[in-house]
């Protein structure tokens, strides 16, 4: 693709804001932006067109959360790009409504947002960035046939698939990561395969391997987890992912962050009910109902500690933390369902070496989502799904994605454009000052009434 430069481009002056990468997160800031026409921007893709997680779109996957937190409707609901306007532009609002669904299928999601990234004019595919320079009062990004220049960049390259360095020295055709799932799985002529990781999605690994069992033998499903649990979706746990819980978030300190993090976990990366209850359903067919041969064993609690290759197959070392034994399994193929990690895109370059990084590698980030870095201020680097650590467990989610981008738009404009303000909580995050509290709850505090 030929880069368009416009006379601007021409007259030098450069773009106010430059998006690195179109995933949902930065397509949701191009919505935004047009609501915004004194701040110019372009957003660049090195992919041809817009997919999203193309190998996880196995049959039956569902969003783990309201099609109301789309690109744009928690801070602009009148928006052409949202969700709603998706079914009406497709004439299907009143079959979506009438479907009833407990939860919207992935694939529609993933159309919608293709629908969008379609008609966002600001949006650039086929353009790989292959340096980015900082030089006197703006960055430089460099592709193959040209440049553009821009004050501020918003990196919105996502996550990248984890690997475990025990599985990295095997990665092919039959150890891969669950990324890759629905290329892979129907060419997947394996007798015992292993799936590793007990979230959502090794949840829906074992569910399509489970649907077509034919050829399988042994499927052995292990997990970290104490057991295959459940999502916490509901709606005190949820309060995690809202603006509120946010700023309160942000005030910890970095201990206190972790433990929250940590206590928070399952209302992202659990399982689905529906996808417990189909893979419990279907073993339960498979062991009593039906004529089947194969030996399913799911197996919480363990950890995968050594992997290495046995003939044609694997052999893999397993500590059992549930009562610490050790128990070696052999698989034909091993499938990672291992998560996804942030990481700083390659083309920044020397630019990725002044960005300061926390103890968890990731960009170390100021409350606007502004990476910390040695370059001037009037240039900032924003960062999308990058606050996991920083900002809290939805940041990594789809929840608070217009809200985030509302946010950095607000950050650009130095002023409140968008309402990001919280909403009137339900429930009360941080301490409430003294000056709060009824008169006699102080008097008990201060006259040590209170003490345990």
């Amino acid at each position: 693709m030929t880069v368009a430069f416009t006379r601007r481009d021409a007259l030098n002056e450069p773009l106010d804001v430059a998006g690195i990468g179109i995933g949902p997160s930065n397509l949701s800031l191009a919505c935004l932006l047009e609501s915004v026409p004194e701040l110019r921007s372009r957003f660049f893709e090195r992919r041809g067109s817009f997919d999203w997680h193309p190998g996880m779109m196995m049959p039956g996957v569902e969003l783990q959360s309201s099609f109301l937190k789309d690109l744009v409707t928690p801070v602009l609901p009148t928006s052409r790009w949202s969700f709603i306007s998706y079914l009406v532009a497709h004439k299907r609002l009143y079959a979506f409504l009438n479907a009833n669904y407990d939860a919207v299928p992935r694939q529609e999601f993933a159309r919608y947002l293709a629908w969008v990234a379609k008609g966002v004019e600001t949006l650039r595919f086929s353009t790989d960035i292959r340096d980015v320079e900082h030089r006197d009062d703006r960055f430089v990004l460099r592709f193959d046939n040209g440049q553009e220049e821009a004050r501020n960049l918003v990196i919105g390259t996502g996550s990248s698939p984890f690997v475990p360095d025990w599985a990295k020295p095997f990665l092919g055709g039959d150890c891969f990561h669950n990324s890759e799932a629905k290329s892979r799985l129907g060419d997947l002529k394996a007798a015992r395969i292993v799936v590793v990781g007990g979230g959502q999605s090794g949840g829906e690994v074992v569910e399509a391997l489970l649907g077509d069992p034919s050829s399988i033998k042994e499927l052995t499903w292990i997990s970290r987890r104490h057991n295959f649990e459940p999502i916490n979706d509901t709606p005190f746990s949820n309060q995690v992912f809202s603006p509120e819980y946010v700023q309160a978030y942000l005030k910890l300190g970095g201990e206190q962050k972790q433990a929250a993090l940590k206590n928070s976990i399952l209302t992202s990366d659990g399982l689905s009910i529906s996808t417990i209850h189909s893979i419990y359903r279907r073993l339960y067919a498979l062991r009593y109902l039906e004529p089947s041969t194969l030996n399913a064993s799911l197996s919480p609690s363990r950890d995968v500690i050594q992997m290495e290759r046995n003939g044609n197959a694997y052999r893999l070392i397993v500590r059992n933390h549930f009562d610490g034994g050790i128990e070696v399994l052999h698989a034909d193929a091993v499938v990672l369902a291992t998560g996804y990690r942030f990481r700083l895109p390659d083309a920044l370059g020397s630019i990725g070496e002044r960005i300061s990084l926390d103890r968890n590698g990731y960009p170390s980030l100021n409350d606007d989502y502004t990476m910390q870095w040695t370059g001037p201020r009037t240039n900032r680097l924003f960062a999308q799904n990058a606050g996991r650590y920083s900002h809290g467990i939805a940041d990594s989610q789809l929840s608070l994605m217009a809200w985030r981008s509302a946010t950095i738009i607000n950050a650009l404009l130095g002023r409140q454009h968008f309402d990001a303000e919280p909403d009137n909580a339900q429930l009360v995050w941080a301490t409430q000052a003294a000056s709060a509290m009824p008169h006699q709850l102080q008097a008990g505090y201060s006259d040590g009434m209170m003490s345990s």
